[in-house]
This record gives C-alpha cells, structure tokens and sequence, in this order.
C-alpha cells in the first residue's frame, strides 16, 4: 500500500508541470501571436506610408508645374495689358487725329461757303459751285491729257468734302449734263458694283 500512494503521489506532481508549462507555451503562443499580428500591421503601415510618400512626391511635381503655368500666364496677361495700353493709345490718337481733320473740313466749308461774300452771309453752295435744287455742282478740269480713273476722280470729289454727282431724277441729269463736258468724256457717280449699277451713295440705278 505504502509504495502505491507513493507513485499516485508522483504523477500528481508530474501532472501540474506540466499544466504549468502548457499554461506558459499557451501565453507564449498569444504573445507571439500578438506579435506577429503587430509586425504585419507595421508592415502595412510601411507600404501605405511608401504609397503616400510617392503619391506626395507626384503632387509635389505638379505644384512645381502649375506654378511654372501660372507664372506663364501671368506674364502673357502682363504682355497683353501692354498691347491693349499700347492699342488704346493708338486709338486715342487715331481720334484726335480724326476729330482735327473734321474741324479742319468744317473750317473749309466755312470758308468756302460763307467768306468774301458782299453781303455777309453763307452761301448754300460753296464759291464756284452752282446749286440745282438741293445739290451743288462743279467740274474739275484737268491738264490735257488729264486722264485718270473712276477711283482717282472720286477721290478727288472727296478731297473737296463732296462725292462725284448721282442723278436721281430728271433736274439733276440735265444738271451734270450742263455742267459736264470734256474731249474725253466724264466721270459722275455712277459704277458696277457686284455686276448691278450703283450710285456712290449706294442707290440702285432707276431709268427714270
């Protein structure tokens, strides 16, 4: 009896090591577990960070393009500004220029039509130009051969703040008859235009 208690109390003793080892192999296994399950969260914390990294280092590249585009533009807005200075001036110019002439014109009407007349007043037509109903008329005589075109004549009524004559009714084509003649022939207002016969003023021709 004596030898069998002492063998039951061996395994007794045996039996609760090895819980104890098994309890801390069990422990280990969690603690490398946990281990384990950090280093692969690390391990994807690194390829995100890589990920970002490169993704921060593509933005950074473009900021450096845009702000080279937008440098760009600013310079072409800047060139532009110029160009719209430089044109506003041109313009304020072409005015100036525009409205000297108009008085310059006017001031020669007024000469023309109103100075050296005896009894102080102007004129309906200038000095040297004859008025039939509502429009004045003169001819210009030119040096023999005194040949020049349709354009050269109307440019010349032009420089005389007049246009060569238009006839629209019968008054005022035995007017340019009266006051028209030459070995060569005359010019009036009168052209083909787009294959139709128009007046300077842009009226068709009517038979009348």
């Amino acid at each position: 009896m004596g030898l069998r208690i002492y063998c039951e109390y061996l395994l007794d003793e045996f039996t609760s090591e090895l819980s104890e080892d098994n309890a801390k192999q069990t422990a280990e296994i969690l603690n490398l577990t946990s281990r384990i399950q950090e280093l692969e969260t690390r391990k994807n914390l690194t390829h995100q960070l890589g990920n970002l990294t490169q993704a921060f280092t593509v933005s950074e590249s473009n900021v450096k393009d845009l702000s080279a585009e937008v440098q760009e533009l600013k310079t072409r807005i800047q060139e532009l500004e110029t160009e719209k200075n430089n044109l506003t001036q041109q313009i304020q110019n072409m005015e100036t220029t525009s409205n000297e002439l108009n008085i310059s014109q006017a001031q020669w009407s007024i000469d023309s039509y109103c100075l050296g007349n005896t009894d102080e007043k102007c004129q309906p037509c200038q000095k040297g130009w004859d008025l039939t109903q509502s429009s004045c008329y003169a001819s210009n005589y030119l040096p023999y051969p005194g040949w020049i075109t349709w354009e050269e004549a109307q440019e010349d009524c032009k420089g005389k703040n007049s246009d060569l004559a238009v006839a629209h009714n019968l008054e005022e084509k035995e007017a340019i008859n009266m006051y028209s003649f030459g070995f060569n022939g005359y010019w009036i207002g009168l052209r083909v235009v787009n294959k139709k016969w128009k007046w300077v003023d842009g009226s068709d021709l009517i038979d009348r």
